[in-house]
């Protein structure tokens, strides 16, 4: 009996949980951007400290390794530099301007079944 109300509770509260949510505000849009802007570059930052810490450690070890071998060409470290946020204007509605005097375009006639 208990595991019946048990499966009952769980399938009303996974119902509860499938409802739509409202749409995110342009308010809420622009700070998940700033966001996942800021998420992009500390990848890019941490990448970097990647590279430079493996340069390093691969300098030390044909440094301490007489017969390590030649090193393999491998691309620089870039730094990504500071964060900086672009923020574009946003843009204006398309809205199609009628020429003065014109006439509104007449509806077409109903398709017939």
């Amino acid at each position: 009996m208990k595991s019946i109300a048990l499966l009952i509770a769980a399938s009303v509260f996974a119902l509860t949980a499938q409802a739509k949510l409202p749409p995110p505000s342009d308010e809420a849009k622009a700070k998940a951007a700033e966001a996942a802007a800021k998420a992009a570059h500390a990848a890019k930052v941490d990448s970097y400290e990647l590279c430079k810490s493996q340069d390093k450690a691969a300098a030390h070890y044909r440094k301490t390794n007489k017969n390590a071998g030649k090193p393999a060409a491998t691309p620089p470290c870039t730094n990504p530099g500071a964060f900086t946020m672009v923020v574009s204007p946003p843009a204006a509605p398309a809205v199609a301007a009628a020429p003065a005097g014109a006439k509104p375009a007449a509806a077409a006639p109903a398709a017939k079944k």
